[in-house]
């Protein structure tokens, strides 16, 4: 069994003149990351990965959820193609991820993700995933190659202004 945390970004700054790849989080993405991690842990999800687009406001969230988790931010697997990444990509990414890992996490962006966690699971449609939200599945498998082929289970969508 494996479970995968797609996770996007938390909220970023919009200061005039900084290229997108090179936003930085604003003051309410830096509350909300650890939160949203804290809200992890309390649920007792392990993560084995963390794997980021390497902009600047993904890489920033990444490290926040592995300081909460007690973790090296060097352990961040940065992956260039989650950069804005379509659907595609991401099941790709996906299809890649290391056998040895069960729990992952996997920080993107929109509208790549949104669309990306509408084709993970029958009967649940998501029109977007607010930053620093967090879609999890569950997928009987035993190698991640096999992620596309096989069914998922919504274990839970949970994101910083759910009550």
């Amino acid at each position: 069994m494996k479970t995968l945390l797609v996770i996007r970004h938390a909220k970023s700054s919009w200061e005039f003149g900084i290229a997108d790849f090179d936003r930085p989080l604003n003051e309410r993405g830096k509350k909300d990351a650890p939160a949203m991690a804290k809200r992890l842990l309390d649920k007792k999800i392990k993560i084995d990965a963390f794997v980021s687009s390497p902009a600047t406001r993904a890489k920033q969230t990444a490290e926040l959820f592995c300081a909460a988790y007690n973790r090296d931010q060097t352990e961040i697997i940065f992956n260039d193609t989650l950069y804005h990444a379509p659907a595609k990509d991401l099941f790709k990414a996906a299809e890649n991820l290391d056998n040895n890992f069960s729990t992952v996490a996997i920080f993107s962006h929109n509208t790549g993700l949104t669309n990306f966690v509408n084709q993970l699971v029958d009967k649940v449609i998501i029109d977007n995933v607010p930053t620093c939200g967090i879609f999890a599945v569950t997928i009987a498998i035993d190698k991640w190659k096999d992620f596309d082929k096989v069914k998922r289970e919504l274990l839970f969508f949970d994101y910083p202004k759910q009550v």
